[in-house]
């Protein structure tokens, strides 16, 4: 189809041309305005276009296309002649060409990187907004945020269905997400304060030590430099919940800029759809305050810091609990208290070499009670690393020396001193260490990185944790990599044993918890492939493998009352394939979707289990289409899970023992004048309106176990008020309660 400029102008040339991407196929449909006064019209299916009557001069055309780089052309039109124009329009950035720095631990093309990266953006996330990186994590493809407790609704995340403490989560490059702060800190941390999102699947222990074993997420948040000058984001739920969001940048003087950042976040509406008299949803109130300085000190040298306060009140329990019940046995309910307060930075020092000093403090308070089960903790982690980068002919060299020193103390038996039970004996622990890698450039097409690290642990003594990288390049937009690497980690008492805090489980670790280790090889493809009408389909897939030495086992099966911790007497795998679809189409739809399939087992003495809460297919989607002439974006997103075995307590159980598929799905209109940077958008999350069984939370009706029978042993006595020999247990979960809802936001920003 053309559009015809003949009623625009006067007189007196004619414009013809061909819009063509740079493999030389016509663009469909690319539009073509002209500057001067905002009218335009379009290229036909061919790409061809033909303006007549153009008045005689220079003029300036935008020429633009979904999936390509808008383009500014200059030309003249001449009177009573035609003007021919052939125009070439690239590719627009994708994901494929974007810079990563978690791979090596430097800044990298995602296409030159042999570690293969996920990357997502703050607009990948709009399309689901959420007031945290927890639950926006839940549309990320082989990733997924499990919630561990019915009542008080912590979490963490599963990365190819390995446990949370498996996963090393990431601030600006820094472990400071860990322990304590990985069930809690995770909520805290406001999508707006997010640049972009890197996710590594498999071990990167070699560059960034315990914890990596499973993956990691690296959280990179904004720079003064590229942020807004203001910004707000407002969203509210018809469940009366209120996400606010601010933001705003400000120079001093020629070489300082700052960010400051604001979220708040309330809900204060307890909800018992499920007739359980148990809050649906934890209520909550937080507050996380973020501040961050960018300062120019030598010549291209800078020195960034950022420091954040977070705090926030949460409780759930029965539905009539108020905070004059906290701690006492009339009224059950779990109230956690947590203050936070970090400080992170990088110092580029100002020499010739690349060398960078890295660093980050944390100080994590939680005051918080289980019932009438109090838990008290402070952790404090302080990391510092120095890197020095070099290249050097086809060699190009990282090398740095890393220390963590982690402080911990709560009172419970896991730091009482052996002594004195009344006595705490609070864990300090040092973890030096030291890493090398050289990326080697083989020719144009190959490369291969070779990296190493040794760690020191006060009680494991030495741990060394080498890597191997490949990276072959079919052709510019078509690589496969091969990666094999080691994992480590040492275990962490609270992250092990959170899961008894809630529901009176005792934890008993039977022996000293030796560090677990891991090897694991991933094969990656990565490509991107144009479409006969101007679009992109990129691929990105993966098959994985990972074998566990020393595993860390909890069971929850052998006693219902205690959750026994050892080392596996055995070995653990983790395998599967995932692959991820990008399909950007002319007409302006897009759709990304992923799966994985996968197979967890354990393996000891002969037999195989699979672990609890460990599914074998998830799937994730996202798609949007934008209806130009109204401005307006419609995103429809979701996922899927396949059936995963669940705690029960004991044969008598009456719940399921597996969970059935589930889906959580969710729409969203967004209108976005062009003529302005305001968004409006709403739309409904949960659209099936799925939830878990009512009966998820084991004899609710009696959380104290008032009217529970124990023998001598203490085991659980089947009587008439409790035939299935139960004890009160919210551990069974997999999905959130929360059911369908609406919600309504606005967005506003001043570049």
């Amino acid at each position: 189809m053309v559009f015809s400029t003949t009623s625009l102008f006067a007189q007196n040339g004619t414009l013809t041309g061909k819009i063509l991407s740079e493999q030389g196929e016509g663009i469909s449909f690319a539009s073509i305005v002209l500057e001067n006064n905002s009218q335009g019209f379009q290229a036909d299916e061919n790409g061809n276009f033909t303006a007549n009557s153009l008045k005689a001069g220079k003029i300036s055309l935008s020429v633009s296309s979904i999936g390509f780089i808008k383009q500014r052309v200059n030309t003249e039109i001449l009177d009573g002649q035609s003007t021919a124009l052939e125009i070439i329009l690239r590719a627009a950035a994708s994901s494929l060409d974007e810079v990563v720095v978690t791979g090596t631990m430097k800044e990298v093309s995602r296409l030159e990187t042999p570690v293969p990266v996920e990357i997502y953006t703050p607009q990948f996330f709009k399309r689901n907004p959420t007031p945290n990186i927890f639950e926006a994590l839940q549309n990320v493809n082989g990733v997924r945020p499990q919630l561990n407790c019915n009542v008080c609704n912590t979490g963490d995340i599963h990365i190819n269905g390995l446990e949370g403490p498996y996963t090393m989560i990431l601030l600006d490059g820094m472990p400071i997400v860990s322990g304590l702060s990985t069930v809690y800190g995770l909520s805290g941390i406001p999508n707006s304060l997010i640049e972009r999102v890197e996710v590594v699947k498999g071990p990167a222990s070699s560059l960034y030590g315990s914890e990596a074993v499973g993956g990691l997420i690296n959280i990179i948040t904004k720079s003064p430099l590229k942020a807004d000058k203001f910004s707000v984001d407002v969203m509210a739920t018809n469940w009366q919940e209120l996400n606010v969001d601010l933001g705003f940048t400000q120079a001093i003087g020629s070489k300082i800029q700052t960010l400051t950042g604001i979220n708040y976040y309330n809900y204060q509406n307890p909800i018992d759809n499920n007739g359980d008299n148990f809050t649906d949803v934890t209520l909550q109130q937080r507050v996380s305050l973020f501040h961050k300085w960018n300062v120019k000190h030598s010549g291209d040298k800078y020195f960034n810091i950022a420091a954040r306060y977070f705090y926030e009140n949460r409780w759930g329990g029965e539905m009539d609990w108020t905070s004059t019940f906290r701690g006492g046995t009339e009224k059950y309910g779990e109230s956690i208290y947590t203050k936070r307060w970090e400080v992170l930075g990088k110092y580029e020092l100002p020499t010739k070499e690349k060398l960078a000093l890295t660093f980050s403090y944390n100080n994590h308070d939680q005051d918080s009670y289980y019932g009438d089960l109090p838990y008290f903790a402070k952790q404090n982690i302080g990391f510092v690393q120095m890197t020095w980068d070099k290249s050097l002919k086809k060699h190009d060299l990282l090398s740095g020396i890393a220390a963590r020193h982690t402080f911990y103390d709560d009172n419970t038996p896991a730091t009482a001193s052996p002594e004195n039970i009344d006595i705490t004996k609070p864990e300090n622990s040092l973890l030096p260490g030291i890493f090398v890698q050289d990326e080697i450039t083989l020719d144009e097409k190959q490369k291969v990185l070779l990296g190493y690290r040794f760690d020191y642990h006060q009680k494991h003594g030495g741990i060394h944790t080498p890597r191997v990288a490949y990276k072959y390049n079919l052709n510019k937009l078509n690589i496969v990599r091969l990666n094999v690497g080691t994992g480590f980690r040492v275990v962490n008492l609270f992250t092990e044993d959170h899961a008894a805090l809630t529901g009176a489980r005792k934890v008993d670790i039977l022996s000293e918890l030796k560090p677990e280790k891991s090897i694991n090889a991933n094969l990656n493809y990565m490509g991107k492939f144009f479409t006969r009408n101007s679009g992109f389909i990129g691929v990105d897939f993966t098959a994985f493998y990972t074998h566990f030495n020393n595993r860390i086992v909890p069971d929850y099966i052998t006693d219902p009352q205690r959750i026994i911790y050892d080392n596996l007497d055995g070995y653990a795998v983790s395998k599967g394939i995932s692959a991820n679809l990008d399909f950007n189409f002319a007409n302006g739809l897009k759709i990304l979707t992923g799966a994985t399939l996968m197979d967890n087992t354990i393996v000891e003495n002969g037999v195989t289990e699979r672990p609890l809460l460990t599914e074998h297919f998830s799937g994730t989607w996202s798609a949007s289409y934008t209806i130009p002439t109204i401005n307006l974006t419609v995103d429809y997103t979701g996922n899927l899970y396949g059936p995963m075995d669940l705690p029960v307590l004991g044969a008598k159980d009456p719940r399921s023992d597996t969970s059935p598929w589930w889906s959580i799905q969710n729409i969203q209109f967004t209108y976005s004048p062009k003529s302005s940077s305001l968004e409006v958008y709403g739309g409904i999350k949960n659209l099936l309106n799925f939830t878990p069984a009512a009966n998820s939370i084991a004899r609710s009706f009696d959380p104290f176990d008032k009217q529970v029978t124990f023998n001598d042993a203490g085991d659980v006595v089947a009587t008439a008020n409790n035939p299935y020999a139960l004890t009160f247990d919210p551990s069974y979960v997999y999905a959130p309660n929360q059911g369908i809802r609406g919600f309504f936001g606005v967005r506003w920003a001043l570049d």
